[in-house]
């Protein structure tokens, strides 16, 4: 089933609208990637609280229709 990279960037910037999105399709499935997330809303919030903005902004899509999503969020310099 899996979930287009498309769909994916289009809900991460919705919600962080600052956000500059690298998706990359780990298996070529739709199903398996790593994102990395660039946003200034990041700033002063720890890792895990960064992590949790991402996957919020997937709407719990996590863990069903996207199986993983290995996540790098950075704030930009």
């Amino acid at each position: 089933m899996g979930m287009p990279a498309a769909e994916i960037e289009a809900m991460i910037k919705a919600a962080l609208p600052d956000a500059e999105v690298a998706i990359t399709d780990l298996a070529g499935d739709n199903d398996h990637f790593a994102a990395r997330v660039t946003s200034a809303a990041f700033a002063g919030k720890t890792r895990v609280a960064q992590h949790k903005m991402v996957y919020d902004a997937l709407g719990g899509r996590m863990g069903g229709v996207l199986h993983a999503l290995q996540l790098t969020t950075v704030v930009p310099s």
